[in-house]
């Protein structure tokens, strides 16, 4: 008997298909925006202790508020996907983050302003997560994702720049009013374009199930684990490095100010153009995930050694910039590796759970760096990057086990 057209199977969609070109799209805008909004932070926080007439430390509180909200978005960000679907997810983290921002940009009192960033992180870490999970479930997933988080360090340049202009001419908590007029129409083409049937390719696989019992088979997984373990100590290095990086070229190198402050830029650009870069031409040359990977935490540690063992701020500087091109796409690519660690309706929750442990290490090895540094001298930033790189070559070997391979760089 002849299939009729009725009975036919409807051909799968393809990433280079309107809806997901277009999904992919605001998925990269929504990163860009994610960016701007970290960026922001620094140039404000002169500003909000002045207002507020607190100290560094007390303002930093809303570093830990920010990422104890971030860590609860990893560990809800699968289950409001199985239950909900992609769309839902989205709104909830863009409605989260818009709501706290609008907030914010009414300068509540200090407590409230403390405890709203939990909203904040919260907002932030669901978008992020979701959107991670998202693009995971799509073809040519890590380039994907290299180019999604290179968005983030697009947003991260603008986002200074952005909040030194509104700075000087208005109050700081207007800075936090326009982060919800952009997030605002974003949030209304997610509503728009993303599907309404639980969006994320890895969960329709799945069955898209709203399987309650997500995160403990998740967190007993051996490779999500590693995962997390891997992004915990990446983002650790990533935002040490960032952090200490200008007090290292003036202290040990003697840079001067304007040389060292470039220097630093040119690190963070080196970041986003690795994630741009490296993941193309690792494909056009043949090269697997794994091998990818290899070679760029080779890099890193490389670069480290170039800073550390020749005593010139030239070299160092072209140093930094190669360890912020190398450690570029680590992220991303670990990322990737999620459907092939463990079964595929766990994969959004899995996701979720390596992004809380990044956010975590960003915010615990920094301090320990500037902590050993303040006890014995800032030329022990180099030692400790290269030990958190070759910290994560060993955790990546025990990660791949030869999945890696299945996964294109």
């Amino acid at each position: 008997m002849t299939e009729t057209a009725e009975d036919a199977p409807i051909p799968p969609r393809t990433s280079a298909q309107p809806p997901y070109l277009f999904t992919v799209l605001l998925a990269y805008a929504a990163f860009v925006f994610v960016g701007v909004s970290s960026g922001t932070t620094g140039v404000l926080l002169p500003k909000q202790i002045d207002d507020y007439g607190v100290d560094k430390a007390t303002i930093g509180l809303t570093f830990f508020t920010f990422s104890a909200g971030f860590v609860l978005a990893g560990a809800t960000a699968g289950a409001l996907i199985h239950r909900f679907g992609t769309r839902a997810a989205l709104l909830v983290g863009g409605g989260a983050f818009l709501a706290a921002a609008i907030y914010i940009g009414t300068r509540p009192p200090f407590i409230a302003f403390l405890v709203v960033f939990v909203l904040a992180g919260y907002g932030s870490g669901v978008l992020e997560s979701v959107l991670n999970a998202y693009l995971v479930g799509l073809p040519n997933a890590t380039t994907l994702l290299n180019r999604l988080h290179a968005f983030f360090g697009v947003g991260a340049v603008l986002g200074p720049l952005l909040a030194t202009w509104m700075v000087g001419f208005g109050p700081w908590q207007w800075v936090w009013l326009a982060l919800a007029g952009i997030l605002l129409p974003l949030v209304v083409a997610m509503a728009m374009a993303f599907p309404n049937d639980g969006a994320s390719p890895a969960a329709r696989a799945a069955g898209g199930g709203a399987d309650r019992r997500l995160l403990g088979p998740t967190l007993r997984q051996r490779g999500v684990l590693l995962g997390a373990t891997l992004l915990t100590v990446y983002v650790g290095l990533e935002i040490g490095a960032g952090n200490w990086g200008l007090s290292y070229l003036l202290e040990e190198r003697a840079a001067t100010a304007i040389v060292a402050g470039y220097t630093m830029s040119g690190y963070w650009l080196g970041l986003t153009l690795g994630r741009f870069i490296i993941s193309p031409i690792a494909t056009r040359i043949g090269l697997d995930a794994a091998g990818m990977m290899y070679a760029c935490l080779s890099g890193v540690i490389g670069a480290a050694v170039l800073i550390w063992l020749i005593p010139l701020s030239a070299i160092a500087s072209v140093g930094f910039v190669l360890l912020g091109f190398f450690l570029g796409p680590i992220f991303p690519t670990t990322m990737a590796m999620a459907p092939a660690l463990i079964e595929q309706r766990l994969v959004p929750t899995a996701i979720g759970v390596m992004n809380a442990g990044s956010v975590v290490g960003g915010s615990a090895l920094p301090w320990l760096a500037g902590a050993i540094a303040q006890g014995i001298g800032l030329w022990t930033l180099l030692p400790f990057t290269i030990l958190l790189a070759l910290l994560q070559l060993a955790v990546w070997w025990r990660l791949i086990g030869g999945r890696a391979r299945d996964v294109t760089a």
